[in-house]
């Protein structure tokens, strides 16, 4: 789905999602590729959520997103891609639907040490047939397994594509959304 910039009749924005599990690295995925000060919408983890939010994994995590993250990235003068990261937590879910609404396509980020926080998210866009890749987050640089181990796992098409990145390095994020973008122009008919 492709969007105009308000103040240019030739400027084209692409809305793509970033979803996945709690803690995953969605926010910093964002982060490290947008072009400009991301939007935030993160707040502090509290003893009250401690019961509800899994840190299993991710023990160091202090906050999370309530409603998304946004970023942006120009491709060409006339061409932007519009990153939306999704919350992860079950209860904030709601907001998923409208964050969908005209997108182009989603990457799943996994983390291998929690891959079955992937599976709500894999289910979410293969049920509404929105293309997505699955981008695994390589924490500490450790690949301890293949694209297609991962594949195996999760129960995917053989036409969806798994890499493995460090969503802290800026080149790294950039070739998830490339292959983002290649995955989904596969899927354009004619």
């Amino acid at each position: 789905m492709a969007y105009e910039h308000s103040d240019r009749a030739d400027f084209t924005a692409l809305k793509l999602l970033i979803a996945g599990g709690f803690g995953v690295g969605k926010t910093t995925l964002v982060e490290s590729v947008s072009e400009i000060r991301p939007l935030r919408t993160e707040e502090q983890l509290t003893e009250a959520s401690r019961p509800v939010d899994d840190l299993q994994g991710v023990a160091t995590k202090t906050t999370t997103t309530v409603a998304m993250d946004f970023g942006r990235i120009t491709l060409r003068d006339d061409l932007a891609l519009y990153l939306f990261g999704t919350p992860g937590q079950d209860r904030f879910w709601f907001v998923w639907d409208e964050l969908a609404t005209g997108c182009l396509g989603a990457v799943v980020l996994a983390d291998t040490r929690r891959l079955a926080d992937s599976f709500p998210a894999v289910d979410y866009f293969e049920s509404r047939g929105i293309p997505f890749i699955v981008a695994v987050n390589c924490f500490d640089g450790l690949r301890t397994h293949t694209p297609e181990a991962i594949a195996g796992a999760l129960d995917l098409s053989a036409e969806t594509p798994v890499i493995l990145c460090d969503v802290r390095d800026r080149e790294s994020g950039k070739d998830v959304l490339i292959s983002l973008v290649e995955h989904v122009l596969s899927h354009v008919p004619g």
